[in-house]
């Protein structure tokens, strides 16, 4: 990830007048890239070391298309079918975001090198999900319908023995064959208000159902939705840096409305930022969802600063120092 530095953009010019106004940024810790996404990261730039170019990857490593098309300058192929992969002895790595066991099958029919980026938390929930199947249970999936990671965790399962829940009116049209073996997991970049709504749905139908030991959105979906929580509230505006297909960076803009900020914007680069929306702003919060670098954090309190007397204050609410470890076979290539 050392490169995934700052191209050079040109800032918007400061008022004709040369007179900036203040504007007073919150900027929310933790933010940004989470440790199943520098992991993903390190994955392809580490395999890119040990293989040489090219390395195929399957889908988006991660959902930020800074980070995607910074490691095709490096040697990354990205595809959305294995079969768009050529016979090559060239390695294919799976997303952060997890395949269905189809994905790996037909990868060792063709002979093929994988290497699995799989988030571990993400892992845990594939793993959830067989053991209750294994216990005879129908497993409810709270998640979005077509998300990477609900196709991989649905694609671990038989066909009909886990059914995908988006919202409550979904609940009420539940009518399964035994109510008294259910369970249920959860995508990991989920609204953790909305989920637990749902949940508790489930739970007032379902008395029986089975939950996880422990809560499957994963830590860092949950800590930046609390730092945005505590933001939101102060601030005129507030900006998250991420991509519109990222699910943990466009929840996090739903919470900053749900808590009352009046102006909210997902922005990928500062080219996007809509100038006009901002006028008249006195503060503003910033974050980043967990698949954003911090180079554009930065790249966006640049941009505004070329137009306001910009300070920047940090509100963190929690400290994180989760880490994931390389998979086995690039930790031992990385040993040598």
């Amino acid at each position: 990830m050392s490169d995934l530095t700052n191209p050079a953009v040109s800032p918007d010019a400061a008022p004709a007048t040369g007179v900036k106004p203040p504007l007073h940024v919150l900027l929310a810790a933790p933010r940004g890239f989470c440790a199943g996404v520098v992991r993903a990261i390190d994955v392809v730039e580490r395999a890119l070391a040990i293989y040489g170019p090219p390395v195929y990857v399957r889908h988006e490593i991660v959902h930020n298309k800074y980070v995607v098309e910074s490691l095709k300058r490096k040697g990354a192929v990205f595809v959305r079918e294995l079969d768009e992969v050529p016979d090559s002895g060239a390695p294919v790595i799976f997303s952060a975001h997890g395949v269905a066991k189809t994905v790996p099958a037909n990868a060792v029919e063709r002979g093929l090198t994988t290497i699995d980026a799989t988030c571990p938390l993400v892992t845990k929930v594939h793993r959830e999900a067989e053991i209750h199947h294994k216990r005879g249970r129908h497993v409810l999936l709270v998640g979005h319908s077509g998300h990477p990671e609900v196709v991989g965790t649905m694609g671990q399962l038989p066909k009909g023995s886990i059914t995908l829940v988006e919202d409550l009116d979904q609940i009420a049209a539940l009518e399964p064959e035994n109510p008294d073996t259910l369970a249920w997991v959860t995508q990991t970049t989920l609204s953790v208000d909305d989920t637990r709504h749902i949940v508790e749905a489930l739970k007032r139908k379902f008395p029986n159902i089975t939950g996880p030991h422990k809560d499957d959105i994963c830590y860092a979906t949950t800590n930046r939705q609390e730092a945005v929580k505590q933001i939101a509230p102060l601030v005129d505006a507030l900006i998250v840096v991420g991509s519109s297909n990222s699910s943990n960076s466009q929840r996090l803009r739903e919470v900053a409305e749900r808590v009352g900020c009046p102006i909210t914007r997902l922005v990928l680069r500062a080219e996007e930022i809509d100038w006009p929306a901002f006028e008249g702003i006195a503060k503003l919060g910033l974050t980043a969802g967990a698949s954003a670098p911090e180079v554009l954090v930065e790249e966006i309190i640049d941009a505004f600063s070329a137009r306001y007397d910009v300070t920047v204050d940090t509100v963190s609410t929690v400290v994180e120092d989760m880490v994931f470890p390389l998979p086995r076979e690039l930790r031992n290539e990385a040993a040598e």
